[in-house]
């Protein structure tokens, strides 16, 4: 039958730590990068977080140019894009508060109702609202990668920490600038996905501490490059294949999952597959940069 483990040999020999000067300027150059991007591009953030009132409606063959010219005539900032087919759009336009919020949906269902088959929802989030839950999401975040820290530390030793908080700050503004770059909407459900993909990238993370610090106890005198070789390629297979059916799982869920929940499904995508990588090629790596020696683990 075929299947992963034909495909991965049983015993893989990659030399990981010999590329990891390779992908370490990679790594660094991305980070860069998306740092760029996030700081003049911005994220397109949701009505969660940037506030305002959105409307979703199913027009009559009308398209997103013509509905725009009509409602730019009275509101300034005002934003139309399609919702899952060429058919159905969202309008988002900044308010200050529910009342104006109100006032604003009467006055768009009496510009384009003669364009539109149905006004499926209307939303209204206030500034500060908004604000808050922009502020309590990456509070969120930060209180992730503390306690992931401290978790980590505590288990094995400071070196461990350090180099899995470094892959996970490494894995949340690469995703953080691809989301940016796509442009994909960031959402309370955005949020939900990134913290999930902390704690999938800090279990990849774990199992491969947990077996460094095996062959540490079995292999005493073997230099620590090979041993770190022979920790990655032990649990190779592991990863590959939790991986494999990880996005299989969500590659459904983006497919098929409608498009509220596409924005989660593929910031998750995204980050299961950097989180994959950073567990290989940073947060291992990151042992020699932190100086760890053998006799510094537990006998």
């Amino acid at each position: 039958m075929f299947g992963l483990n034909k495909i991965i040999p049983v015993e893989p020999n990659v030399n990981f730590l010999g590329l990891r000067k390779s992908f370490l300027i990679f790594s660094i150059a991305a980070i860069i990068i998306s740092l760029g991007v996030l700081f003049f591009k911005g994220l397109n953030l949701g009505i969660d977080f940037k506030g305002g009132t959105l409307i979703e409606v199913s027009t009559k063959n009308t398209s997103i140019s013509e509905l725009r010219e009509i409602l730019s005539s009275n509101y300034n900032d005002v934003s139309l894009q399609e919702f899952g087919n060429e058919n159905t759009i969202l309008i988002r336009l900044q308010n200050k508060s529910n009342q104006e919020s109100i006032e604003t949906v009467n006055t768009v269902k009496t510009l384009i109702q003669d364009k539109v088959i149905e006004f499926r929802r209307s939303e209204f989030v206030g500034p500060t609202i908004s604000s808050e839950l922009l502020y309590r999401g990456f509070q969120a975040v930060s209180f992730a990668l503390i306690a992931i820290l401290i978790y980590i530390w505590l288990r094995f030793e400071w070196q461990f920490g350090f180099g899995a908080v470094v892959a996970l700050t490494h894995d949340v503004l690469f995703t953080l600038g691809l989301l940016s770059i796509l442009n994909v909407e960031f959402s309370l459900a955005t949020i939900a996905a990134i913290l999930t993909i902390a704690g999938y990238s800090i279990n990849d993370t774990v199992v491969i501490f947990d077996r460094v610090r095996e062959n540490l106890r079995k292999y005493k005198k073997m230099d620590l490059v090979e041993l770190f070789n022979l920790s990655v390629n032990n649990t190779l297979s592991r990863t590959v294949m939790t991986s494999v059916t990880t996005l299989l799982a969500l590659l459904s869920l983006f497919i098929f999952g409608g498009e509220v929940i596409r924005p989660f499904a593929l910031t998750m995508i995204i980050g299961v597959v950097i989180g994959t990588y950073s567990s290989v090629f940073i947060a291992v790596p990151t042992l020699l940069i932190f100086k760890f020696r053998p006799q510094d683990e537990d006998d």
